[in-house]
């Protein structure tokens, strides 16, 4: 097969521990899936079905070492919001709770970076929230940790800090939708694919950051990142 235009680049991600790499298919994100950030977004945290909104592939930044990335163009509030990751090994449509973990091939760390004035501005309106979620270096990630290294996550401590001082943390065990709901959740809307990224939610305490500044965070046994602003 001959292509008109140069193929685009295959993104993908580091694996803890191996010498292969996680290709990145598609990344789906869960909104407002920790009770204390939905309130602090100024929304209801009642367990109401979970909604998705998408990054692009092409968002995704390599975290396996320290790295950087730039502060991006139309925002004055560039807010960071740290995440557990489900990484999907296995495919599949309307996959029941009880054979949703046969899916995961493994789990990382990742910022979901947002324009909030942005995503404010569409939000009012009623309007999707792609320019504010789905911008260039907008989801640095970890290292893909392997499910059969980690096991089902079901509690571990999730934080992030800026210049040294603690902005996020929480515990995986307050997520309003566990991992093997949102998959349950998601399969419906999507037949999952081998290489689909899921962002989970982020705790509260999601804050502005300016270039210069340094962002460290993690989850408890699944692994960190470190970016800086630039």
């Amino acid at each position: 097969m001959k292509l008109a235009l140069e193929a685009p680049v295959l993104h993908t991600l580091a694996i803890a521990g191996r010498d292969e790499r996680f290709p990145v298919n598609r990344v789906f994100c869960v909104g407002r899936n920790y009770a204390a950030h939905a309130r602090e977004m100024g929304k209801d945290p009642d367990r109401e079905p979970p909604f998705f909104f998408m990054k692009p592939a092409a968002a995704v930044v390599d975290a396996a070492a320290p790295t950087s990335v730039p502060y991006p163009p139309k925002t004055k509030n560039y807010h960071h919001e740290i995440e557990l990751i489900i990484a999907i090994g296995r495919g599949g449509r309307d996959i029941p709770v009880a054979q949703a973990l046969d899916h995961v091939y493994g789990y990382a760390v990742g910022l979901d970076m947002t324009r909030r004035d942005q995503q404010f501005a569409l939000r009012d309106k009623g309007r999707p929230w792609d320019v504010a979620k789905g911008f260039d270096w907008s989801a640095p990630i970890s290292p893909v940790k392997p499910i059969g290294t980690t096991g089902e996550i079901t509690a571990a401590q999730i934080f992030l800090s800026v210049n040294g001082q603690r902005r996020q943390g929480s515990d995986v065990s307050n997520l309003i939708w566990s991992v093997s709901e949102t998959i349950e959740h998601l399969s419906r809307y999507f037949e999952l694919r081998p290489g689909d990224l899921v962002f989970t939610g982020t705790p509260e305490g999601v804050g502005a950051v300016v270039k210069g500044d340094e962002l460290d965070g993690g989850v408890a046994g699944i692994g960190t990142l470190k970016v800086r602003i630039v």
